[in-house]
């Protein structure tokens, strides 16, 4: 069921979905928890994880992380202007110090590079907005005030890397 929205090798082609394919593991299964345990609410996944047992998230996890992430977004939508400020915002946030200066993501810090990227400026605004937390309140702080045009920029670069 996970490919209707994920994508066949998750690789999401649905809007503001987001790719699951080389997620570092413990990401996907402290996703899958905050599901199953209704700690995040977005449907239909609470739903979907619900009676999940920590196995079979396991087994989920092990499945998507070793899928080949997806490549970055098409090359020929890059905006220039947007992935220079991008970068710079990368380093006045420190992006790079949790999720790897690659920006592959580690334990349970998700995966930024190639990612899609209308889901990361959601996410991002959601982060700020206090309308989505982690399991700690690092990413609400990170973005804490910054605006729109920024979170756009940062989105574009992350999904536009090589």
């Amino acid at each position: 069921g996970c490919s209707a929205c994920h994508g066949a090798e998750g690789r999401a082609a649905v809007p503001n979905t987001p790719m699951l394919a080389g997620q570092p593991p413990d990401f996907h299964v402290l996703q899958m928890i905050l599901f199953r345990e209704r700690l995040r609410n977005v449907p239909p996944m609470a739903d979907i994880a619900q009676g999940l047992t920590d196995g079979e998230i396991e087994g989920i996890a092990t499945y998507f992380a070793g899928l080949q992430p997806a490549p970055p977004e098409d090359r020929s939508a890059q905006d220039e202007t947007l992935m220079a400020r991008g970068q710079v915002l990368s380093q006045q946030l420190r992006c790079g110090v949790c999720h790897l200066p690659d920006f592959r993501g580690r334990e349970q810090i998700p995966r930024l590079v190639g990612q899609r990227e209308d889901f990361l400026l959601r996410t991002m605004q959601e982060y700020r907005d206090n309308i989505r937390v982690g399991t700690d309140t690092s990413m609400n702080a990170v973005v804490y005030g910054v605006p729109d045009a920024q979170l756009a920029a940062l989105a574009h670069y992350l999904a536009h890397l090589p």
